[in-house]
């Protein structure tokens, strides 16, 4: 329990009549009594205080937060009752932030009062909430008294997996365009047969059903769908080049490539096809390629709490590591952030990679880039970072084009980009028959 404001205010001023009635002994009764009169009323409100029951508090959150996206928090407070005011600050992770902290339960509310605040992770991982501490005012006011309430909370922090629940949404209604996702034309021979339908105006001479033409007596085409079956396997960087920040999101390179893992992993699984992910360049981790959409959980849950290194990423051991685990052809899409000096590196990686798989290389490129071109140039100052950018992309433009000739498809694209532009870049290998 600790003295209130209004307590201290009123012992400064008790304080400040006692140099007066050393100065005018006239005042010194009315010191004294004014004295007592404090002591009592202090003593007695504290008492009541005291025997205030234990504020109670119940906390609901959900147990999965999406990284960087404002999440309410709900407490339910009992209230205090007895013209005390209640005052409640929940001990949030370190990790979040949090708006609309400290609430106050008035006291004239009866029963269980609900109150809401904001948190928004900044990490991801597993995290906890602590106990919430309440502070109870004294009925006068004199004093506070500090309680803890609840119980402690473990919640997860997940890659920002609104993505996919907006394209679970469109998706059912076929309308991926909202997303910016887009339904390339079919090419190429690798398709499973769907159904025998009516002919349309362009279809393919080869695509025509003379058998079932002759029988029906009119034109009837088959219709393809895109092979199932067939694999997915991400290599994600997990080196020092992936922790860069820029954006307003604020989000590191490594959770816009989390993002993009996961929003594709979905889109593949939907398709039919398996997912598998490795990890290089930091902590190792191998999850064995799934089919199913179900097996998003696990992935979700076996990527979540992956942190970018200081390691240098070594992309021939992992090109090595995964021809060694994965001997059915599949889709390898490695995530990274190619510059000029990796270049040499990935090319040979890449070579060894193709003798079985099909490789797609995302890059990620730092927004900033665009954000200095953008900006006028007014003084020199301006125009040496123009021109640093300007070199540092042709250096970029010349690694891509060397893994290129190697081969290798490749997508370079700003972080908040990735996830959906890596979406079309799969529908359009998927719908071309290249696996």
């Amino acid at each position: 329990m600790r003295p209130a404001l209004r307590l201290l205010r009123l012992v400064a001023a008790w304080v400040l009549l006692a140099a007066l009635a050393a100065w005018q002994p006239a005042l010194l009764p009315a010191w004294l009594a004014t004295g007592a009169v404090l002591l009592v009323a202090a003593a007695l409100d504290a008492a009541r205080v005291w025997r205030a029951p234990a504020p109670r508090v119940e906390r609901r959150v959900a147990h999965s937060l999406p990284l960087g996206v404002w999440t309410p928090v709900q407490l339910r407070v009992a209230s205090p009752g007895r013209a005390c005011a209640l005052h409640v600050h929940d001990r949030h992770p370190p990790d979040f932030e949090a708006a609309s902290l400290p609430l106050r339960v008035d006291p004239d509310a009866s029963g269980w009062v609900e109150r809401a605040y904001r948190v928004r992770p900044r990490r991801r991982g597993s995290h906890r909430f602590e106990h919430v501490d309440t502070l109870l005012d004294s009925p006068w006011g004199l004093w506070q008294r500090r309680r803890s309430a609840s119980e402690p909370l473990d919640v997860r922090v997940y890659p920002d997996f609104r993505a996919v629940a907006r394209y679970s949404l469109v998706a059912t209604d076929n309308r991926r365009s909202e997303l910016g996702i887009r339904r390339r034309q079919r090419r190429g021979e690798g398709l499973d047969f769907h159904q025998l339908r009516e002919y349309r105006l362009g279809d393919p001479p080869r695509q025509i059903d003379w058998k079932a033409t002759s029988r029906m007596r009119r034109l009837i085409s088959r219709e393809y769908s895109d092979e199932r079956d067939q694999q997915v396997v991400f290599l994600l960087d997990c080196g020092q080049k992936m922790h860069a920040r820029d954006g307003d999101a604020g989000l590191a390179h490594f959770d816009h490539a989390l993002n993009a893992v996961l929003l594709l992993s979905h889109v593949v699984l939907r398709q039919g096809d398996a997912v598998g992910l490795m990890t290089f360049g930091g902590e190792r981790r191998w999850l064995a390629p799934r089919k199913g959409v179900g097996s998003l959980t696990p992935l979700l849950n076996g990527i979540y709490d992956l942190s970018t290194s200081l390691e240098a990423s070594d992309y021939p051991e992992i090109a090595r590591e995964l021809m060694r685990r994965v001997t059915k052809r599949s889709l390898v899409i490695l995530v990274t952030n190619l510059r000029d000096e990796d270049s040499e590196e990935l090319r040979l990686a890449a070579g060894l990679l193709r003798r079985r798989h099909l490789v797609l290389v995302a890059s990620l490129r730092e927004s900033v880039l665009d954000e200095v071109l953008a900006a006028g140039v007014s003084e020199l100052a301006d125009a040496l970072r123009v021109a640093a950018a300007h070199e540092y992309l042709e250096q970029r433009r010349v690694a891509h084009e060397r893994v290129r000739a190697g081969g290798v498809l490749l997508l370079d694209a700003r972080p908040e980009e990735l996830p959906v532009r890596l979406v079309n870049r799969y529908l359009e290998v998927k719908g071309s028959g290249q696996l």
